[in-house]
């Protein structure tokens, strides 16, 4: 199972990796589980989770990078057999509620196709057991005030409710606001606003952060980050071209 460590001495570890990604960070004697994977990988998250031999039981809080199924379908039963409180963006709030949340649309041709039939089939087969949040954020959230170093910030473009998890201002975990699959880009296949989604990455750049945990793939250095961050925020004719007609329409 993969590790990060952070210099405070903070453990994240991955404790899904197929499909998408959960992490449980381990500080000051308290468990946060970031993100929950899907339905059918619920027993393997706690299967790894207890592969750790935490001190304790409980995991005291779920944050939640997003509501997009493949990212909260566990949430309603995380709370049930935990009694975790869950922290979300305000503006994912009522999807929680509601069971479901609209697919991102697609930044490339296929992508579009595929999130435009996906939102036609709808909460049928991209819903989830309803729950609902015990903090909704809206723009930074500070843990230290509990003794732990995370702060919480808004990277919307994914979705307009998107957020990442700031470990000891070292270490990122960013949902899907990039995609960890490939070695020489970070650009996700799926985003509602890709201008946004690109001005979060300045963000997390003005973090202190050198590694970021995306929610599918693997880790992600500062140095790609950058040159990503160059090379869409100041040569926008390099993207993709279906996402910029898709932002121009959305203007």
């Amino acid at each position: 199972m993969k590790k990060w460590l952070t210099k405070q001495g903070s453990e994240i570890y991955r404790v899904l990796r197929k499909g998408s990604n959960a992490y449980l960070i381990s500080t000051n004697q308290k468990y946060i589980l970031v993100d929950t994977g899907y339905q059918s990988s619920y027993t393997k998250l706690i299967q790894n989770i207890r592969s750790l031999k935490l001190e304790k039981s409980t995991i005291d809080t779920l944050i939640l990078t997003h509501t997009h199924f493949d990212h909260c379908r566990n949430a309603f039963s995380i709370k049930r057999d935990f009694g975790s409180r869950i922290i979300m963006s305000e503006y994912e709030c009522p999807n929680a509620i509601a069971g479901y949340t609209l697919l991102p649309k697609g930044t490339f041709r296929i992508t579009r196709l595929l999130s435009n039939l996906g939102n036609a089939i709808g909460k049928k087969l991209f819903g989830y057991h309803s729950f609902s949040a015990d903090t909704c954020i809206t723009d930074r959230y500070d843990l230290n005030n509990e003794g732990l170093g995370i702060q919480l910030m808004k990277t919307n473009g994914h979705s307009t409710g998107s957020i990442s998890v700031i470990v000891d201002n070292e270490i990122a975990i960013v949902g899907d606001a990039m995609l960890g699959r490939f070695k020489w880009t970070i650009f996700p296949p799926f985003a509602d606003n890709v201008d946004e989604m690109i001005s979060s990455w300045g963000e997390l750049l003005e973090t202190e952060c050198n590694t970021f945990l995306p929610g599918h793939g693997n880790e992600i250095k500062r140095e790609l980050l950058q040159k990503q961050y160059l090379k869409y925020r100041y040569g926008s004719a390099h993207r993709p071209a279906n996402s910029r007609k898709q932002n121009r329409a959305n203007e």
